[in-house]
């Protein structure tokens, strides 16, 4: 499923910090959002799957227009992997990633074995299944993370939208993270922080600053010397490694 947005502007009282984005995200495509910190990008992110209303402009997902379709539905064809995930009671990672189960259910309708299987399913494929009756703030801020990635599986939507997915992962669990959202066969956004992950992973790049797109191509298009110079100020040498692969090195 295609996901677009149209113009978006959101303003914070008298500070704009979207102004007049449009990006496209086509079917299956995996693209990733950079910039320094500060540049709108999990704003952004936030208008695409509902946290945020637009002052104005249009967010469209497929050929429905977001504010058009109950916040259910929309549920059901994008699910989130946020930065911060907060829970004041004691559930289960069990029960955390059963949530994920919500937006297919009607009021009161009770889990049921699907559900259950859908869950242990995902809990295996972020390698946390032994940890399904853990206490959810019993862990690490990495095992939290890859338990939000797995309820968020379990909405078995067409898209996929994070944000900054791997903060908290050490390298080992970045690149499972990333593969495995990179095999899943969906329509992918994610703003990203490491400019590597993103040279590994992306289809396509857009580049944000002070709230707009200054750049927007394939990883090698997008992610020179000159670019990474102007959007962080710092130098940088872009090489390939013996496979072919773009790397930045920082100097």
């Amino acid at each position: 499923m295609n996901i677009k947005t149209d113009n978006i502007r959101l303003s914070y009282g008298s500070t704009e910090i979207l102004k007049g984005l449009g990006v496209e995200i086509h079917d299956k495509e995996f693209v990733g959002i950079i910039g320094p910190n500060g540049s709108g990008k999990s704003t952004l992110l936030k208008c695409i799957y509902r946290v945020l209303k637009p002052d104005s402009g249009c967010v469209w997902l497929g050929d429905e227009e977001l504010r058009s379709l109950p916040v259910k539905e929309s549920a059901r064809r994008v699910a989130v992997v946020a930065q911060h995930n907060y829970y004041n009671f004691d559930f289960s990672v069990r029960e955390v990633v059963l949530m994920g189960r919500a937006p297919h259910k009607k009021a009161l309708e009770r889990d049921h074995a699907q559900d259950y299987r859908i869950v242990q399913e995902c809990l295996e494929t972020v390698g946390m299944a032994e940890f399904a009756d853990r206490s959810f703030s019993t862990l690490s801020g990495g095992e939290q993370q890859r338990v939000i990635l797995a309820r968020a599986l379990a909405q078995r939507t067409p898209c996929l939208v994070l944000d900054e997915p791997t903060n908290h992962l050490d390298i080992t669990h970045q690149l499972q993270i990333m593969k495995i959202v990179r095999n899943l066969g969906v329509t992918v956004v994610s703003a990203i922080h490491d400019l590597n992950i993103a040279a590994a992973f992306c289809d396509r790049i857009y580049v944000m600053k002070n709230g707009q797109i200054t750049a927007a191509g394939s990883p090698a298009e997008v992610l020179t010397s000159d670019m990474i110079a102007r959007i962080y100020q710092v130098d940088a040498e872009i090489t390939r490694d013996s496979r072919g692969n773009l790397h930045i090195l920082f100097i």
